[in-house]
């Protein structure tokens, strides 16, 4: 299903302040991510909502108290690999998400473009994404969540991992020693809000589900990437829906009482969730 709307307007830089309020993250490994083990206790470093110097990656969870759907979302924000927008593109979408009965675990992962990083986008932030579906999934009973209904949201550069996270995933090591590692890290379900490299990403029949949203404005491998993707969902037999906002361009992501159309993006992949038997 295509959705194309007229009003929309983009929001280019990382601008939503963190606050002091956020629930407590939560190390993806125990005793550090594998590869940065050394360097587990180096601070991060952070400007206004941007967030860099991430070497022990975390899940921070937003679970709702009432109203609890089932419904899981690890949200990946964007930056391009050097930086985590964790303002309009993390927290304040799992606020809104939490909000509406629906989990959220912001995530954030190693930084492959960083300055002077030894990070890959494929060895280590895609060993991070994978690692934060298998949390999830693992402590769903904890949580209140569906086992069954945990997918994956990624913006931008987390689009990216979002997108692959959905191409490869497996089922788990039944005999790790870690208990999560025994957990898939297949998604149920993939969002991607203007992701990049789309010239990347391959479709096969029986990968989850996907809700894509961009703006007509944004870079062409990005809007008309994205239309393309949505026919190759298609022709693979994979449900999919594509919104394009005609006036937005990169990064508009979510900010609270935005009224136009781009800014209310979050009820349509709502009312998606529920016209895909994701959500009732």
């Amino acid at each position: 299903m295509i959705r194309l709307s007229s009003l929309a307007v983009a929001f280019a830089t990382c601008t939503l302040s963190l606050t002091a309020a956020q629930p407590e993250a939560l190390p993806l490994w125990p005793h550090g991510a594998p590869g940065s083990e050394a360097r587990v206790a180096e601070p991060e470093k952070q400007d206004g909502s941007n967030v860099m110097n991430v070497h022990n990656p975390s899940l921070t969870p937003f679970i709702p108290t009432t109203g609890a759907t089932g419904v899981a979302v690890v949200i990946a924000p964007g930056g391009g690999h050097s930086k985590l927008c964790l303002g309009h593109e993390g927290y304040a979408l799992a606020e809104w998400l939490r909000e509406h009965g629906i989990a959220a675990f912001v995530l954030k992962y190693r930084l492959a473009r960083e300055p002077g990083s030894a990070y890959t986008i494929q060895e280590h932030a895609m060993a991070d994404t994978r690692r934060a579906l298998r949390t999830v999934r693992r402590r769903a009973q904890e949580w209140g969540i569906k086992p069954d209904r945990i997918g994956i949201m990624g913006f931008s550069a987390g689009g990216e991992l979002a997108a692959f996270a959905a191409m490869k995933s497996d089922p788990g090591q039944a005999d790790a020693a870690d208990p999560i590692e025994r957990a898939s890290s297949r998604p149920d379900f993939q969002a991607l809000i203007y992701p990049g490299t789309s010239n990347l990403f391959t479709v096969e029949k029986g990968m989850p589900p996907a809700f894509i949203a961009c703006g007509y404005g944004d870079r062409p491998d990005i809007a008309e990437g994205m239309a393309s993707l949505y026919l190759k969902y298609k022709a693979a037999g994979v449900k999919a829906e594509l919104h394009i906002y005609s006036n937005a361009g990169h990064g508009f992501g979510y900010k609270p009482n935005t009224t136009t159309a781009a800014g209310a993006w979050p009820h349509r992949f709502r009312e998606w969730l529920v016209d895909s038997g994701l959500l009732k």
